[in-house]
């Protein structure tokens, strides 16, 4: 039988406190990798390293918690250094880390508050994330970085002008940064996922009646955090070796109803 995919490895996850992001540091742990979980709140970050150490078994996975706000570049910094220095190496960089809010909305009515919360969060975090991370993968020989979009990239929908502009441009920077650091053998995707029930995304359904008929347009139905998770095991495993530059949709078929 083969191994843990992921064994061997070294991932820093961010805004892995929570939701996707915690689906995917306990999966990755389950697969064998060492895990930094970074998140801006000490309490679920804390809390999503037991849970992951909780699933490593005999894999040889773990889990470390770090503080980190990715817009802060002297944060990333630590993140980044503290990872090497624990673990020995870097692999993986998945920039999960972002999120709208309800204060969004049309280009016309939109708080500007809003609009550079986003791009500061969503587009900044990724590209700062991935400016100080990428030369440690480069390091280690190259590795994987997954960046999280969403299917709002890629098809219109009302009421959210600020986060598709940021989630836009993580798709862009994704395919330019794929054909940049193909030499040094570092892959670039993106996951785009559609409206996946954690809790924050639950409570936006309940407020948005737009994001209410997007979740009702789901072919297989709601998708689950655990089901972005494996697509980000994917894209860090070796099976993953020739894909790049992709902008995969974990959907439920949304993009093409």
């Amino acid at each position: 039988m083969p191994g843990p995919r992921l064994q061997g490895k070294v991932a820093i996850i961010t805004g892995a406190g929570g939701g996707i992001g915690r689906a995917t540091a306990e999966r990755f742990v389950e697969e064998g990798a060492k895990v930094v979980i970074a998140d801006i709140n000490r309490e679920l970050g804390e809390a999503a390293a037991v849970s992951a150490n909780a699933r490593a078994g005999n894999a040889g996975g773990d889990a470390h918690f770090m503080p980190c706000d990715i817009t802060e570049k002297a944060e990333v910094r630590s993140t980044v250094a503290e990872t090497v220095r624990r673990y020995g190496r870097l692999d993986i960089l998945h920039n999960n880390a972002g999120g709208s809010t309800a204060a969004d909305g049309p280009v016309t009515e939109a708080p500007e508050e809003e609009f550079w919360r986003v791009i500061k969060l969503d587009l900044y975090g990724t590209f700062l994330c991935c400016k100080i991370a990428i030369p440690e993968i480069i390091k280690a020989g190259g590795g994987s970085v997954i960046n999280m979009t969403s299917n709002l990239a890629l098809m219109a929908i009302k009421g959210r002008d600020c986060y598709t502009a940021a989630k836009g441009g993580v798709a862009s920077l994704t395919r330019s940064m794929a054909l940049e650091y193909a030499p040094m053998r570092v892959r670039v995707n993106a996951i785009a996922p559609s409206a996946t029930l954690t809790e924050r995304v639950k409570k936006l359904i309940s407020q948005n009646p737009a994001v209410e008929k997007l979740a009702a347009s789901h072919l297989l139905g709601m998708g689950q955090p655990i089901h972005i998770a494996d697509m980000a095991v994917y894209l860090a495993s070796d099976e993953a070796a020739i894909t790049t530059g992709q902008i995969l949709s974990v959907d439920s078929g949304v993009t093409i109803y």
